[in-house]
C-alpha cells in the first residue's frame, strides 16, 4: 500500500469531523467499520494530501464521499476540483448523496460491494 501524505493540520480537523458526522456517515460507517465489507479496511474522515475524504480504503486507494449535507452543500466546483486532484494521485472515488444513504442503504451497499468484488 502506498504511503499517503497529508498536511498535519488536517489531523485535528478530521478528528472534529468524526465527532460531528452526518447521519448518512454514521449509517454507512456501521457497514464499513471493522473490515465488515468483504474484509476491506476502511478509515473515516481520512486526511489525504490537502483534503479529508469521508471514507478511505487504503488497499484499493478508494475514497467514498457522501454529498449533500453541510460539508458539501453549494460546493460542486470545489468537490470536482478536489476529486480531480486526488484522482491524479491515483485515488478512486465512489460518491453517494446523503439522501441515498439515508433512504436506500441497500443500493449503496450493493454498489460498494460490486466495486470491491471487481477489484479482487
Amino acid at each position: 500500500m502506498p504511503v499517503i501524505n497529508y498536511k498535519q493540520t488536517l489531523k485535528q480537523k478530521a478528528q472534529e469531523l468524526r465527532k460531528h458526522s452526518t447521519l448518512g456517515e454514521v449509517i454507512l460507517w456501521q457497514y464499513l467499520k471493522n473490515k465488515q465489507m468483504l474484509g476491506y479496511d476502511f478509515h473515516r474522515q481520512k486526511p489525504i494530501h490537502n483534503y479529508i475524504v469521508d471514507f478511505y480504503c487504503p488497499k484499493l486507494q478508494l475514497a467514498i464521499e457522501i454529498d449533500g449535507f453541510a460539508s458539501h452543500d453549494n460546493k460542486p466546483d470545489y468537490d470536482k476540483q478536489r476529486q480531480e486532484i486526488l484522482e491524479s494521485k491515483n485515488i478512486k472515488f465512489l460518491r453517494f448523496t446523503e439522501i441515498e444513504v439515508r433512504k436506500n442503504i441497500e443500493a449503496v451497499l450493493y454498489t460498494i460491494e460490486n466495486y470491491l468484488t471487481h477489484q479482487r
